[in-house]
């Protein structure tokens, strides 16, 4: 089992074999596997990139992250032009339906409502606008408004987890209560727990993901890795 040491060295590299990212940029710590993010980045990309790449690192159990967003020249960005930067965003997003989400900007921090058929659409509306010059902050409240359908929806997930190369099924069991779908179970990393509940957000009338699984680095690793 790696030492917050080790993962802390790992996380750096990560973020500094990433080419969006400057390691001087972003501050890593580490506590039981705990790592926490700080600094200060030019646009809200990379403060989500930090995190992404951080995740990935094997023995990582978590990651809080403390990274300020400022924009050099910020006042060049009213909340004006943001607004209409995320609107044509949406509009030109083939995953999303623009008319029926709404933008409110306030000192560049977007928020999204409305309706979305899927919950993807709704994961897509956010990331069509994070990468958008003058954003510091996005607030997803866009509503899924699709029920799950229960029939079949167990194994239609386990199918998916299956089909993942990264994901071993055999450690997860799912449930589905409402709305909502809850994930426990052991896994081997925090990159393999959050692809399980993106699979599980991928399911029809999913509102809400309770991912309840463990992290235990010592699991045998039985998947087949391909380089693509």
């Amino acid at each position: 089992m790696k030492t917050d040491r080790e993962i802390q060295a790992d996380v750096m590299s990560e973020i500094q074999w990433e080419p969006a990212l400057l390691g001087n940029e972003i501050g890593v710590s580490v506590n039981e596997g705990v790592v926490m993010l700080s600094g200060i980045v030019d646009t809200y990309y990379k403060k989500r990139l930090a995190e992404k790449v951080s995740k990935k690192v094997n023995g990582v159990k978590a990651v809080a992250e403390e990274i300020l967003v400022k924009v050099p020249g910020s006042n060049i960005y009213t909340d004006v032009d943001i607004a209409k930067a995320a609107l044509s965003a949406l509009k030109w997003n083939s995953a999303v339906n623009e008319n029926t989400i709404t933008v409110q900007v306030e000192n560049a921090q977007v928020t999204l409502e409305g309706d979305a058929e899927w919950a993807f659409q709704k994961l897509s509306a956010q990331k069509a606008i994070e990468n958008l010059n003058g954003v510091c902050c996005i607030i997803n409240n866009i509503h899924v408004k699709n029920k799950i359908a229960a029939e079949g929806v167990l194994d239609n997930i386990m199918r998916a987890f299956e089909r993942n190369a990264i994901i071993d099924s055999a450690g997860i069991t799912v449930n589905v209560i409402g709305d909502k779908l809850i994930l426990t179970g052991t896994v081997r990393s925090y990159a393999e727990k959050k692809d399980a509940e993106n699979v599980a957000w991928s399911s029809p009338g999913v509102m809400h993901v309770d991912n309840q699984l463990m992290i235990d680095s010592s699991v045998n690793i039985s998947s087949t890795f391909i380089e693509s």
